[in-house]
């Protein structure tokens, strides 16, 4: 039993999906599917079900999926030891977005206590570059926010926000139970830069070209709209100062809370943060 077909199974059962967990392997689906059925030959059980609905966990599955998350934790704290041995281990961290997230919280508690020795540097990011600094080779890993250009990066989902309007108070749709995109249609926006990445730009300014101030920080977004009634889009978890409001908007997607790293293999430091990252954003 490889670590590497365990790394496999697992990605699998978190996804609940083949196609999802190849890509978010790197690989194609015949060679991940062959190494499941291998894996479930080894161990003598069904570990998925199969069907069009989808994939599901057997039983055994279910506790091959525990065992397996703590022999890939055992084995990333043992290479963290190594490499702790050999001097202090440094990680620096990018994030975007809300510090105060309960999962980023539970992230952190989590790593200092498996991994003590290791010194983390956090690296704050604003609203023009989603990648936290990654591209740009200023960070190891990105606590961050999708969706946007991909390319070079292993991105892997925690979490999906759904996303409202956010308004003030006294505005005339702060009262509604939920907006459409359309009952926005002339309203100024804040937006980001020109140059800004445009999947990210594009998602934000809900697939428009806007009008409106430009802004480079989440509280510059709050006051554009306190300050000059502009609108933008808010994830609904955030809770915005009393003077404004977040008014749902069920026909846009949801924003994808990941995590990101640079395409390729990463170190033990970086494998271990996104496993954490993962158990802490699913408790």
């Amino acid at each position: 039993m490889e670590l590497r077909t365990l790394r496999y199974f697992v990605a699998v059962a978190e996804e609940l999906h083949f196609g999802r967990a190849a890509a978010r392997l790197h690989m194609s689906q015949p060679p991940l599917s062959r190494a499941i059925k291998q894996l479930e030959t080894d161990v003598g059980a069904v570990l998925l079900l199969r069907s069009a609905a989808g994939v599901t966990l057997t039983p055994a599955g279910v506790a091959l999926l525990a065992e397996a998350r703590a022999l890939l934790g055992r084995a990333d704290r043992a290479r963290v030891r190594v490499a702790t041995a050999a001097g202090t281990p440094t990680l620096t961290v990018g994030i975007l977005g809300d510090g105060a997230d309960p999962g980023a919280t539970r992230l952190a508690d989590a790593y200092r206590r498996q991994h003590p020795g290791v010194e983390v540097r956090v690296r704050d990011a604003d609203l023009t570059d989603p990648t936290c600094g990654l591209r740009a080779g200023l960070v190891d890993v990105a606590l961050t926010r999708g969706p946007f250009d991909e390319t070079g990066l292993t991105v892997h989902e925690l979490r999906a926000d759904p996303v409202g309007a956010v308004l003030r108070a006294d505005d005339p749709l702060a009262g509604r139970e939920h907006l459409d995109l359309a009952d926005l249609a002339g309203r100024r926006w804040f937006r980001f830069p020109d140059g800004t990445d445009p999947r990210w730009q594009a998602y934000w300014h809900a697939g428009e070209p806007r009008e409106g101030p430009v802004v480079r920080a989440a509280q510059e977004c709050l006051q554009a709209v306190l300050w000059n009634g502009t609108v933008g889009l808010m994830p609904l978890g955030h809770r915005p100062p009393g003077e404004l409001v977040v008014v749902p908007l069920p026909g846009m997607a949801p924003s994808p809370v990941v995590v990101a790293w640079p395409e390729g293999d990463a170190g033990p430091l970086v494998r271990s943060f996104a496993r954490i990252a993962t158990a802490a954003y699913r408790d």
